[in-house]
């Protein structure tokens, strides 16, 4: 049995208000440690709901809380380590060109990214330490962590939430929506990327 799935069978044997505290540490390490299946995690809280074992506002607020205070950690971690401590390393899940690019969307658009961050699958932990690295304003950051993350996780555990009451079905329904979500994604930004080569090109031959 997969660890995810040993680790959600554990989840469901506590009472709770341990189950809403393991939400919130697990919403929190998905963006510290990027390989933990945050949203799995947070859409087999939304199963609970439906089952009537939980509470919806009580998941919503425990994985918003554990999301957006992941999120300020890595941007104190940026702020406190700084550029060249990542970019020397190029570690695997804070690769350095993620960083790099990120940064350059920093300079771009600034605190709006913030606002996006958590609708950017794969590198929303590198959004996290670039604007530590940015240096923005950790409270203006941290609200619109906040309200990145409460719309985000609205969305998810509502979806969830709706699927129905076996959790199989649930996983295998929003892994799939997750999987054309991340598709779509991946090409909105490969045709944003594209377009701005573009329109350089053209620009420097005028």
């Amino acid at each position: 049995m997969p660890y995810i799935d040993r680790f959600l069978e554990w989840m469901n044997t506590l009472p709770a208000v341990l189950l809403y505290v393991a939400l919130g540490v697990s919403a929190f390490v998905e963006n510290v440690f990027p390989p933990i299946p945050g949203d799995t995690i947070t859409a087999f809280g939304a199963f609970l709901v439906g089952t009537h074992r939980l509470h919806f506002l009580w998941v919503y607020v425990s994985t918003t809380v554990g999301s957006t205070v992941g999120f300020l950690f890595l941007f104190w971690v940026g702020t406190y380590l700084g550029r060249a401590f990542f970019l020397e390393r190029d570690y695997r899940f804070f690769k350095a060109k993620d960083i790099l690019k990120a940064e350059s969307w920093f300079q771009k658009y600034g605190y709006l990214l913030i606002v996006l961050n958590r609708f950017f699958p794969g590198i929303r932990s590198a959004i996290a330490v670039a604007g530590g690295i940015s240096k923005l304003g950790m409270v203006k950051a941290a609200f619109l962590a906040f309200i990145s993350c409460s719309v985000w996780n609205l969305i998810w555990i509502w979806v969830g939430y709706s699927l129905g009451t076996n959790w199989e079905v649930v996983r295998e329904k929003m892994s799939s929506i997750i999987v054309h979500y991340n598709v779509a994604i991946a090409v909105l930004i490969g045709l944003g990327i594209g377009f701005l080569f573009l329109k350089r090109r053209l620009a420097n031959r005028k």
